[in-house]
């Protein structure tokens, strides 16, 4: 993966950073986010994480590293668990692209099978769960505005955009050829109307992670305590609790369809346990947590059935398209339950 970045150029830049000297060596990948780059390496026998963009990058994902790196920043001194930032670096002429670096995370993401002693113990698997509520729950108690992210969101109207959002993403998959289309996913209108009638009439507002479940964190080796939250890229100002809803809608149900897969999972917190969790660690308004559940099914529900339109248009493998499409029909059956 030495490829993905300019080594000479890199190290240059870390020379004027007065970030080590010598050479950069054992460079290696590291599985991140599906579409973002990470990289290992060490200078001057200090390790460093190295994060950019994608090789065929999106329209905005320079603004997306520059995003991320700043909120790390902000962040850097509460008592959120994150990556260290060590530098960033918006100017794209550099290497050709933003991209910052931090701190390796002494820790371990717990998707496929966990490791002794989490394995070992039911009782540390349920801690592991209401750590990963008080890691939302601690990011949603900081006041954004100190922090300096004033600027961060949209948070006006914030809640009122997202049916509208989600519904037009739906109806933009119309391009693909071939697509079912919406009516082969569980009522989607009725539950789009039902968003629309039962939002809450206000909120206050404070930092989202954006993607927050089990695939987007990790945990220390020695215990239940999480590490760090990981990959920030769609982080704004907005309302944190649709971050719990998002934890909900990804929580496994016992249906055997889940959006994360973890192993053994005897011992994790019921989703009611990680509401509890969550209103004891935060002054927010619980009492339209469902609301936030459905949301959240709404919008991954959506987000997943885009992969199966462009399957169903040959752009994407049409195994990845039909497994999708199956976990978005779950998403909708499970929002229909909950606004009945």
């Amino acid at each position: 993966m030495e490829s993905a970045v300019d080594i000479e150029s890199l190290t240059a830049w870390m020379d004027g950073q007065g970030l080590g000297s010598g050479p950069i060596t054992d460079v290696m990948s590291l599985a991140g986010g599906t579409q973002n780059i990470l990289l290992r390496f060490v200078r001057d026998e200090r390790p460093y994480i190295f994060r950019r963009p994608p090789l065929h990058p999106r329209p905005n994902s320079n603004e997306t590293m520059r995003r991320e790196a700043r909120l790390l920043r902000a962040i850097a001194h509460t008592d959120v668990p994150h990556p260290g930032l060590i530098a960033d670096c918006g100017d794209e002429t550099v290497l050709g692209y933003a991209f910052y670096l931090m701190e390796p995370v002494d820790g371990f993401n717990p998707v496929g099978q966990l490791p002794a002693p989490h394995a070992d113990a039911p009782a540390m698997r349920h801690a592991m769960g209401l750590a990963l509520v008080d890691g939302i729950a601690t990011l949603g108690r900081q006041d954004h505005e100190a922090l300096g992210l004033a600027d961060f969101g949209k948070p006006d109207n914030f809640l009122g955009r997202q049916v509208d959002r989600w519904r037009s993403q739906l109806a933009g998959y119309d391009e693909f050829a071939g697509w079912t289309g919406p009516d082969a996913l569980p009522d989607v209108a009725h539950v789009g109307a039902w968003l629309e009638t039962h939002r809450p009439a206000s909120f206050t507002p404070g930092i989202m992670h954006g993607d927050y479940h089990l695939a987007n964190v990790m945990f220390r080796h020695d215990g239940p305590e999480l590490a760090a939250i990981i990959d920030w890229e769609l982080a704004t100002i907005g309302d944190p609790l649709l971050d719990m809803g998002w934890l909900l809608a990804t929580w496994p149900d016992g249906s055997g369809t889940s959006t994360v897969t973890v192993t053994p999972w005897e011992g994790f917190p019921a989703a009611s346990e990680l509401i509890e969790r969550y209103a004891a660690g935060s002054q927010r308004d619980l009492s339209a947590i469902d609301w936030y559940h459905v949301l959240a099914c709404y919008k991954l529900g959506i987000l997943l059935e885009g992969t199966h339109a462009r399957a169903c248009a040959g752009k994407a493998p049409r195994d990845t398209g039909d497994r999708l499409h199956s976990r978005a029909i779950h998403l909708f059956d499970r929002a229909l339950a909950l606004t009945r």
